[in-house]
Parts: structure tokens; C-alpha cells; sequence
């Protein structure tokens, strides 16, 4: 029995918002004190450090829910089955549904409940419920998904990662540039098809939580005039970076190593969107680790245009590809790749793919 993706969709909100939006920002240090730059140079800066240029904002009359359930249908669709057929709708998210100038996260009941309300499905033998693992948690889904297939309890499952970070960010914080809204979602379905060799081939995930179980956190404003009530999304950018460095490439060589796939027929690596550098040096080392060089075209981008929508990256610039909507960059039949996430926890995961 394989697991098999079926079909992929996404949403992508309609809001655009250029850096230069955010030229009139009082942003601060951590101490509440003023930068001795000014908006132009942090902006520039911060452009050539996370290669974003612009992202997308949710609509203020839509949830995280909303966009997972836009993402699915396109999923559903793609992959020429009956929602009413599905046996698990998993969707992973951080914050839940967070109104628009809302100062509370709404998550009774599940996300994926709700999708499942908002898709119709009458049957009750669809379990639906979420996953809380940070960025990787769309990729921790699809492993679960696989999981479920593999131990024959599941034939089909929908996998959606949603995410509203637009609406938990701390304005005066630079790093609230860096994230965005959006949704992906795919179908993993059960297949005994002989003739094909399609499906996950193995995945690794890991935690770690004795020293960086708080490089992502909940925080209060940099600006001490607010209500220090009201928290935000905040990180040790350094500790991140650093850490991604360190233990992603190996992540992602233990599961190739397991796949018996050798490195050089890895044809995309789609790793989660969170900074075009720090992206680099992870492939850079990654490749290291074989004592190769990096092949050209190796790693499809989309956080130029859509920043970092958390869960939602991976599944959606995979659905771009797939698509054709990203310049320079398609799969092949049988072509090999990897889906690999890090974030909150600190979590890693990645997957090895034939697709």
C-alpha cells in the first residue's frame, strides 16, 4: 500500500502589501527604544536578508478556516474525488481562527471541523481535527496521513495548512514583515496501482525542546504604551537561523538516507518559505553533507511575492509548481523530491517523493 498525493490546491489572499507599506511603521527595539536607522534602510535591509518584496493579506471578513476550506476545495477538485469519501480531514494551523482587529484566537470548534461544515460533509465517519506543530505542520499532516494509510485505517485524506499571522503580529516589531495569510492543502490517497512507483518514499521528523522550545514565543508589544495583555507572535531570529542551519540539512539526509534514493536523483526540494537566506544556507549544507555541488534550479521560491504564511508555504508553492505557476520550474513523471518544513517546537520534518 502507497501513500499517493492526488491532488493540491491553494489560496492565496487578494491583499497585496509591498514593503514600501510599511514606511511609515514606528518600529522599536526590544527595549521600547527607537532605531537609530531609518525606514528606508531597515526596509532595504530586511528585503535583502529575507528576499520578500511584498505579501499577501487575508480579507478582513475571512478566517484561517475560511482560506483552508478555499485551498481544499481546490484539492478535492484536483483530485476528481467526493469530499463525502474522505475518511481524515487534518488541518494544521498556529493560531486558529483569529478575527480581523480581534485580540482573541478561536479554535472551538477545530479548523478542520469547520472546513468539514463548510464542505457539506454529511459523513460522520470523516475525522476531522488539527495539528499544532508549527511551520512543519502541514508536512507533519501529510506524514500522519501516510501513517494512516500504511496501518490501513484510511484510504483517503485531506491535509490542509491555513494561516492568518497577518493578524498577530506586533507593528512595531521589523520581524512582522516577514509574515503573511494564505493556504494549501492536498489529498493523500491509498493506491495498490502495481504499474506505478508514485508515493512518499520515507519522511524523518524531530523536536527539540530542551534548550529551543521558546525560539518562537508569545510576546508582549515592543511598544510598552499597549496593553501588555495583548500578546504577539515574537523570535530569536538568530537562535532560528542558526539552529535551521545546524540540524534541517540533517533532517532532510535522513530521510533521503532512508529512501535508498541517491542524492543526485533529487530533482526539487521544497522547503518552507520563512527566509530566502537562511533557505540557501540550508540547501548549501544539505548538499555538503553528500560533498556535492548544489544542481541548478534545485529550489522553487514563491516568499519573494507571498512571504511567510507559516503552514501554508510548503503545501502552496508545491501546488504552484504543479501548476505551472512559477517561472522556471515544473515536475516530471517519476521525478524525485523533498517537502521539508522547521519552525515552532523547534520542529523538522521532511519528506521524500516520488511524484
Amino acid at each position: 500500500m502507497k501513500a499517493v498525493i492526488t491532488g493540491t490546491g491553494c489560496y492565496i489572499p487578494n491583499i497585496k502589501k509591498e514593503n514600501s507599506k510599511f514606511s511609515s511603521n514606528r518600529f522599536l527595539n526590544v527595549d521600547g527604544s527607537n532605531f537609530e536607522a531609518d525606514n528606508s534602510v531597515i526596509i532595504e535591509k530586511f528585503k535583502t536578508i529575507t528576499g520578500i518584496e511584498e505579501r499577501r493579506y487575508a480579507e478582513d471578513h475571512f478566517t484561517a478556516s475560511d482560506l483552508g476550506y478555499f485551498a481544499a476545495e481546490k484539492a478535492i477538485e484536483d483530485a476528481g474525488i467526493s469530499a463525502e469519501d474522505l475518511d481524515y480531514i487534518i488541518l494544521a494551523h498556529t493560531f486558529g481562527d483569529v478575527k480581523n482587529d480581534a485580540i482573541q484566537s478561536d479554535i472551538i470548534p477545530s479548523l478542520a471541523t469547520r472546513v468539514k461544515h463548510l464542505l457539506r460533509i454529511k459523513n460522520p465517519n470523516c475525522v476531522a481535527y488539527d495539528v499544532l506543530f508549527g511551520c512543519p505542520g502541514w508536512v507533519e499532516g501529510v506524514i500522519q496521513a501516510k501513517a494512516f494509510i500504511h496501518a490501513g485505517i484510511a484510504k483517503k485524506v485531506l491535509v490542509i495548512g491555513a494561516e492568518t499571522l497577518s493578524r498577530v503580529v506586533d507593528k512595531h516589531d521589523r520581524d512582522s514583515m516577514i509574515y503573511s495569510d494564505g493556504a494549501g492543502a492536498c489529498i493523500v490517497e491509498a493506491s495498490e496501482d502495481a504499474t506505478s512507483d508514485s508515493g512518499i518514499l520515507s519522511h524523518a521528523s524531530q523536536t527539540f525542546a530542551k534548550d529551543e522550545a521558546y525560539h518562537l514565543f508569545f510576546g508582549n508589544s515592543y511598544d510598552k504604551n499597549e496593553d501588555p495583555n495583548v500578546r504577539y507572535i515574537k523570535m530569536y531570529g538568530r537562535k532560528i537561523y542558526e539552529f535551521a542551519l545546524t540540524n534541517v540539512p540533517t533532517a532532510m539526509k535522513a530521510a533521503v538516507d532512508k529512501s535508498g534514493v541517491a542524492i543526485d536523483d533529487i530533482k526539487k526540494i521544497f522547503i518552507h518559505q520563512a527566509n530566502e537566506k537562511m533557505d540557501e544556507a540550508i540547501i548549501k549544507r544539505f548538499y555538503r553533507l553528500y560533498k556535492k555541488p548544489i544542481p541548478e534550479n534545485i529550489m522553487p521560491m514563491s516568499i519573494h511575492k507571498l512571504g511567510n504564511s507559516s503552514v501554508a508555504t510548503v503545501p502552496t508553492l508545491f501546488d504552484l509548481v504543479l501548476k505551472n505557476k512559477i517561472e522556471n520550474q515544473k515536475l516530471e513523471k517519476g521525478d524525485v523530491i523533498i517537502l521539508a518544513s522547521v519552525g515552532a517546537g523547534m520542529n523538522i520534518n521532511a519528506i521524500v517523493y516520488r511524484y
